[in-house]
């Protein structure tokens, strides 16, 4: 998981092995949110990443989604299982697990990776936002979103990196 594989490049304040839980949570989120959102792009390639049995259960199989990404028109079954079964509540309690582990993290690495989470789980945020119209609709964080919560950080760690260069 790319949450495990980036820790030994953010560092750790704690022994590696603390840190290790909430890096995987990190990873797994990322990787969730992007199955939620690509949906579509996939079952064009052939692949569906989510989880078949739970989809069942609401009258939802691959060919329903199949039928409905080739029409465009969204299904409220596809809607409510990827609202109820599949997604959205379940990805966000693995982004607080994720979130629990970045004070763990190096200082200088929190404020990146903070902003990665925000902006990734913001696209769950646009899913919703979209009714879980994902078959034929790519759901991205608005470009000002992305401003309002990057920059910020970016300016601070700018700021606070000439400060250190500075001499004194």
């Amino acid at each position: 998981m790319i949450g495990l594989q980036l820790l030994p490049v953010f560092g750790t304040v704690v022994p590696v092995p603390e840190a290790e839980p909430g890096a995987a949570a990190l990873g797994e989120a990322f990787q969730l949110t992007n199955f939620l959102r690509d949906i579509g792009e996939d079952l064009d390639r052939g692949r569906l990443y989510l989880p078949t049995e739970e989809l069942a259960a609401f009258g939802v199989d691959r060919e329903l989604l199949e039928w409905s990404r080739a029409r465009g028109l969204p299904d409220r079954r596809v809607r409510r299982a990827l609202a109820v079964a599949v997604a959205v509540a379940r990805n966000r309690a693995v982004y607080r697990r994720a979130e629990a582990g970045i004070p763990l993290l190096r200082e200088e690495s929190r404020a990146c990776v903070r902003t990665a989470l925000v902006l990734c789980e913001g696209i769950l945020d646009e899913i919703v936002a979209l009714g879980y119209d994902v078959l034929s609709t790519r759901a991205v964080v608005p470009r000002r979103r992305r401003a309002a919560v990057a920059l910020p950080k970016l300016l601070a760690s700018a700021w606070s990196n000439s400060r250190l260069r500075l001499p004194s």
